[in-house]
């Protein structure tokens, strides 16, 4: 029955103090943190049903937000975090009043193309953002106080690991509400939901607005953390990546894309150290995770406690 509970204790513990035993797991957990963030982002489309191969356009948003926002002079991480965070809500308002009346496979291939476009723009306006060079980002100062790029580095992990822990507790309390579970119902019988009375619509513009502001924090994130932008941050493989994360991990509860964006970044990162071949083992551990595991990695804990959904 607590078995859970204090596995987050243990695994918060151990985040909190594996960049100090090992440094040079600091960076791999950020970008983790980053990415788990947009995979959630999309794990909440697909309680509804609906798999968008193109949030990687807001996880560019959110980067070029900030990279914008520094060169006109605004140097304040939480300043940044907040204005590439609301950006990528726009975008995702303006998005989603158009993607959102498809379904399936219409739904997908939308998003993939608003967010080719976005790529296209990024990588050919030379004068704006820079082209395929991308847009390089100094160290922020953090409520007032200039860091170095060390300092800063280490402001932005247990951030991240704050704003993780944060965004993991209301996404929870959302599938919770009555909001959350009408996604589940909107897959299950939207036609059941307009009989209803409640505007599926509605349910489904307010889910995606959503999931663009958790790509938006991971793109700040991912941007800070890296120190340079580029376009392929909204490039197909990137958005492909998010889902194949969210799968991986589980949508069963807000702790399942963190779990499979850990696990594919450690195992990406010792294979790579291992051999050339690092594409065949990352590969093979997927399809063994996938196939044996069909509700992701999280799947696996709460099946130990007798529950599908956290």
């Amino acid at each position: 029955m607590y078995r859970l509970p204090i596995l987050l204790i243990i695994s918060i513990i151990i985040l909190l103090s594996l960049p100090i035993a090992l440094p040079w797991t600091q960076f791999i957990l950020t970008l983790a943190i980053a990415k788990g963030m947009v995979a959630l982002g999309v794990a909440l489309l697909l309680r509804a049903g609906l798999i968008s191969i193109g949030h990687a356009m807001f996880y560019a948003v959110g980067a070029y937000s900030i990279a914008f926002l520094s060169r006109w002079g605004v140097n304040e991480f939480l300043v940044l975090l907040l204005l590439g965070t609301l950006a990528s809500a726009i975008v995702g308002l303006i998005v989603g009043l158009f993607v959102i009346r498809y379904r399936a496979i219409f739904f997908a291939m939308l998003n993939l193309a608003i967010s080719m476009v976005l790529y296209a723009l990024l990588s050919k306006m030379y004068g704006v953002t820079g082209g395929t060079d991308g847009m390089p980002l100094k160290p922020f100062s953090f409520v007032g106080y200039e860091l170095t790029k060390r300092e800063f580095d280490i402001v932005l992990y247990y951030s991240s690991v704050f704003l993780m822990l944060v965004v993991g507790y209301l996404t929870h309390r959302y599938w919770k509400s009555p909001l959350g579970h009408a996604l589940a119902a909107i897959e299950n019988n939207e036609l059941r939901i307009e009989y209803l009375g409640v505007s599926a619509r509605a349910i489904l513009l307010l889910a995606y607005v959503i999931s663009a502001v958790l790509a938006g924090i991971g793109g700040v994130i991912a941007g800070s953390a890296i120190g340079h932008v580029l376009p392929e941050f909204s490039y197909w493989t990137v958005s492909a990546q998010f889902v194949l994360i969210a799968v991986l991990g589980g949508i069963g509860g807000s702790a399942g894309p963190f779990i499979g964006s850990f696990f594919l970044e450690l195992l990406h990162t010792f294979s790579v150290n291992i051999t050339d071949a690092w594409n065949l083992i990352v590969g093979a551990a997927l399809i063994l995770v996938i196939v044996f595991l069909p509700a992701g990695l999280y799947g696996l804990l709460r099946k130990r406690n007798g529950k599908n959904y956290e």
